[in-house]
């Protein structure tokens, strides 16, 4: 049985339309890389806690969730918990820029590995897992200036098998 959880992310897209992403590795799923969101506080929106963990993760308290991108779920391992994740992922623009602050600890409990700006090629062909798998499509077209997108149900999204099985 897994444990339902509520959360949000925000997909920041530099001018370029780059999106900002942290490197992830979980014991169910592997490494992956996903933006900066994570659970829901009781009696949070998704968006109230999308800005609140933007600013966590990041240190950037300039930046609002924009427009809704989509909604999605999928299975993870959260501090030895199996998890059933229903998240709401926002747009928002921005500079490109390094995250703010000292957040090693942070990042450390929350299994940040590493951080990077991802440009629309590499988001075409990546070499490592994507969360959610479609984000490319899903950001395609998505320009400041332009008009919202429209948000997609993506619904339960199984994990890709590890490779070797396991």
């Amino acid at each position: 049985m897994r444990t339902p959880r509520r959360a949000a992310r925000i997909a920041v897209l530099d001018p370029d339309g780059a999106v900002f992403l942290f490197r992830y590795d979980d014991v169910e799923v592997g490494l992956h890389w996903a933006m900066p969101g994570g659970g829901l506080d009781p009696g949070e929106t998704p968006r109230e806690g999308a800005r609140r963990e933007l600013a966590e993760e990041t240190g950037w308290t300039d930046l609002e969730p924009g427009p809704l991108l989509c909604t999605w779920e999928h299975d993870y391992t959260r501090e030895g918990v199996p998890v059933r994740q229903h998240e709401h992922i926002y747009v928002a623009h921005g500079p490109r820029r390094e995250p703010a602050g000292d957040l090693a600890a942070s990042h450390a409990a929350d299994g940040i590995l590493a951080w990077r700006w991802w440009t629309p090629a590499q988001l075409a062909a990546p070499e490592e897992t994507l969360w959610p798998p479609t984000l490319h499509g899903l950001l395609r077209g998505v320009v400041r200036g332009g008009p919202d997108p429209v948000p997609v149900d993506l619904g339960y999204v199984p994990n890709a098998p590890r490779p070797g099985g396991g």
